[in-house]
């Protein structure tokens, strides 16, 4: 692995933006020095607000508050919010403006993806959730019931990679700001800023914040590692830890993911699991949203099924998570689906542990999901469908390698 695993994590497991924006927002009312948060999407409404005040409050208090936001994901940001936050003395910056053509320019395709929060370098945030309302949603509307996902707290040596890897693309981002407006001066210095320190600040040697409770779903000493997709020095390290952990598999593999079209590598090394008799099941989102990611999992859908993988899709509300455990002893939590958006276009941020009594945490509460809130797929359904259908499935899956082949990627 590219980054090895380090022992001394704290990692509490986190279920929806209801938790995680409580646990934020009080980590940031803590905060002393500085904030950091990288997100796709921001909704300034409902429980997301909660994180939006905390981070006006941090900043009147003299805290240096930094958010970026990806220009697709949180394309009209409310003003009334953009000019509290500035107020406030926010530092906020957006991440590749689309202009005036908007994704037709394929190299627009390239988003921030990832959802990170960084607090005094002591404290992180890591997962699939954006800053968001449980129950509202970008393509289905206001949700009858809260969308499932998840994401980490953590504290440990990890941290010192994390708030590396924000350093670098805040200080990139500034750098394109002076330029942009031909303050080159300020344009270098930025991307000087944003060169890797040589010396680290060590973990160990962090302040703690005080009072900091103890917490549910937490585990201690963990053995984790903090892994980054981007289309620089990091393309293909979550495919990969991915890969290597499946190939390793010997007892059973549990995968929870939101956009699931796993590439030829990921599918032919979950077909081989199973065929060595590894247990594979896959809890997936079952919810029209859009037509190539809907139409073109289907005939992904026959492949594994046909190798006996148990598919499970999640039947309550959206499933926007992107997680995964192996035999117990390997998992991960972060914003990586495993589809060619993912793995081979957007910024991207997991954790990886091989900590038992996560794994095991993780597991048992996906695999109570699979059996009291999934809809199983049936082989035999699935190909008794319409024809009509069936030939949208072979359109989807078809348009999108086509696309794939024209922007000059093996998937």
């Amino acid at each position: 692995m590219k980054h090895p695993l380090r022992a001394g994590h704290r990692l509490r497991l986190l279920e929806g933006g209801a938790a995680l924006f409580a646990a934020m927002a009080q980590a940031i009312d803590r905060a002393q020095h500085l904030v950091h948060v990288e997100t796709y999407i921001f909704e300034f409404a409902h429980d997301a607000l909660q994180v939006a005040q905390a981070l006006e409050r941090a900043a009147q208090r003299g805290v240096t508050v930094r958010l970026v936001t990806d220009a697709f994901g949180t394309p009209k940001p409310p003003a009334e919010w953009r000019a509290r936050l500035e107020a406030a003395g926010v530092q906020w910056r957006v991440y590749r403006p689309l202009g005036p053509i908007g994704l037709l320019l394929p190299r627009n395709w390239r988003r921030l993806h990832r959802k990170l929060c960084i607090v005094d370098g002591v404290l992180g945030f890591c997962g699939g959730i954006n800053l968001i309302d449980d129950r509202d949603d970008v393509l289905l509307g206001r949700l009858s019931a809260p969308r499932l996902d998840y994401a980490l707290q953590v504290s440990g040596p990890l941290l010192d990679d994390m708030q590396e890897a924000m350093e670098q693309l805040w200080w990139r981002l500034q750098a394109l700001s002076a330029a942009r407006q031909r303050a080159f001066r300020a344009a270098w210095q930025a991307l000087r800023s944003g060169l890797p320190q040589p010396e680290p600040w060590p973990w160990w040697e962090h302040p703690v914040h005080p009072e900091q409770p103890q917490l549910e779903q937490t585990v201690q000493g963990a053995a984790a590692a903090f892994l980054l997709r981007d289309n620089v020095r990091n393309r293909h390290d979550i495919e990969r830890a991915y890969l290597a952990a499946i190939e390793q598999a010997r007892t059973e593999i549990v995968i929870a993911n939101a956009y699931f079209i796993p590439g030829r590598r990921l599918r032919r090394a979950l077909v081989r699991a199973a065929q060595r008799g590894v247990r594979v099941r896959l809890l997936l989102h079952g919810k029209y949203e859009r037509f190539l990611q809907y139409h073109a999992a289907r005939p992904v859908y026959h492949q594994l099924l046909a190798a006996g993988i148990e598919i499970f899709e999640y039947a309550p509300s959206s499933l926007h998570a992107k997680v995964a455990v192996v035999d117990q002893r390997w998992a991960t939590v972060g914003s990586t689906n495993l589809d060619p958006v993912s793995l081979l276009l957007t910024r991207e941020a997991n954790v990886v542990t091989r900590d038992a009594a996560f794994a095991s945490l993780l597991r048992e509460r996906l695999a109570d999901l699979m059996a009291h809130a999934g809809e199983r797929v049936d082989a035999v359904r699935l190909a008794n469908r319409p024809w009509q259908q069936r030939l949208l499935d072979r359109v989807a899956f078809g348009l999108m390698r086509a696309l794939l082949y024209l922007g000059g990627y093996r998937y």
